[in-house]
């Protein structure tokens, strides 16, 4: 294929040489020959009541992803004017929209009249928002703008009954929404961080699968996606084939962090001049945004993002699962590989790491353990509830 064909995606993908890669590549290579990983300066305990305790977790349920801007969707799942995304997020009922200049909104999807709900759980696209219940009309913007029996109804001054909006801000493939309406500044929020989530492109991928997985807790599933500790051990039959166990080079962004891991293959950066090396075919990088999402890839031209979102209990999540692709698949080859991967990252999560998280929120309530303790190889781990901690307004011993 002519690269003047290339998707931005592809050319990404391809780039060989990328400074940037070249030096995580690097740090994970010697990593690999000396057999060792990024370390924290000491562990870290915590008490097990920071996954358990039911008061806790609603303070920090309604301050860390209530007042937080959060990653709601993907910029892709709004691909045209018009474009809209119905959603529940911790109980509340979104509705996101690209109206017709290209911006991205976020409102309640709640009618103003009577509080009907506007659009069913899902994507589609439209002109305008129509309550069904009476036929309230809103435009993209969120305005009032027609009203069903209008005359008979009597007068409103229909400004005053647009839709409920919150804060949402289009950034690095992303909608950042704060679902409690505290305004926020995207680009402080994430600061350098967006440079390293823009070197993905994901508004040039394309959605090939989306799911959703009802998860362990919070806490107990957003640890597994901090560590390749486990990856040898659980994952043998799928990621752990191509991932070397407990070797991570780790850099962090304030809350949020860049996970680098080696694949298998590694070790053959060693024996092959600098300037032939390829970096891409032998690190895997892991963008996690605080608090609940997690870019996993880039693989052969796809993509793993997952959001993980708390329930209405501090032992229940759920998953959006999303597979994404380089470029729609055609083929059958390419099919069958998109399906392959997908098939494989489903297994790893909901077979693998969500029983076994099921099983630590077991072992939680027996009260077997009064705190864990996160190792010196664990350290995106101490990073992230340290930052949770810091929006607390506590702090965590050693």
């Amino acid at each position: 294929m002519a690269r003047c064909n290339w998707t931005k995606a592809e050319v990404a993908l391809e780039s060989t040489q990328d400074p940037r890669l070249m030096a995580l590549a690097e740090r994970a290579l010697s990593h690999y020959v000396n057999k060792t990983t990024d370390r924290a300066p000491t562990t870290m305990q915590m008490p097990v009541s920071a996954y358990s305790d039911t008061a806790r977790y609603d303070r920090e349920r309604k301050r860390i992803f209530g007042s937080l801007p959060i990653a709601v969707a993907l910029s892709i799942e709004l691909p045209d004017r018009g474009s809209y995304k119905a959603m529940q997020v911790l109980d509340v009922p979104l509705l996101l929209v690209r109206d017709e200049q290209g911006v991205a909104r976020c409102f309640l999807n709640v009618c103003r009249h009577r509080g009907a709900r506007l659009c069913e759980s899902g994507r589609a696209q439209t002109r305008i928002i129509a309550c069904p219940y009476h036929a309230w009309t809103y435009n993209l913007q969120g305005e009032l703008v027609a009203r069903y029996g209008a005359d008979s109804f009597g007068e409103i001054t229909q400004q005053a009954y647009s839709l409920t909006a919150l804060p949402c801000e289009e950034r690095a493939g992303f909608l950042w929404v704060s679902l409690d309406q505290t305004p926020f500044d995207i680009d402080q929020w994430l600061g350098d961080f967006a440079v390293e989530l823009g070197t993905l492109a994901l508004q040039d991928w394309h959605i090939y699968a989306q799911r959703e997985l009802p998860g362990p807790g919070w806490k107990v599933t957003m640890d597994g996606y901090l560590e390749a500790y486990h990856h040898n051990m659980l994952h043998g039959q799928t990621v752990g084939q191509m991932t070397v166990g407990n070797l991570m080079v780790l850099d962090t962004y304030g809350p949020h962090q860049r996970l680098t891991f080696g694949r298998k293959s590694l070790g053959e950066l060693a024996r092959q001049p600098r300037k032939l090396w390829r970096p891409q075919d032998h690190i895997r990088l892991i963008h996690s945004g605080f608090p609940n999402l997690s870019v996993s890839g880039i693989v052969g031209g796809f993509c793993l993002v997952s959001q993980i979102f708390p329930g209405p209990t501090a032992h229940t999540t759920l998953t959006v699962q999303t597979v994404l692709c380089a470029k729609p698949p055609q083929t059958d080859a390419e099919i069958a590989s998109a399906e392959d991967f997908s098939a494989m990252v489903l297994q790893a999560v909901k077979d693998e790491d969500y029983p076994v998280g099921f099983g630590v929120q077991e072992g939680i309530l027996s009260q077997a353990n009064t705190h864990f303790t996160f190792g010196r190889n664990e350290s995106a781990l101490q990073n992230y509830h340290r930052w949770v901690a810091h929006f607390m307004g506590e702090e965590i011993s050693q």
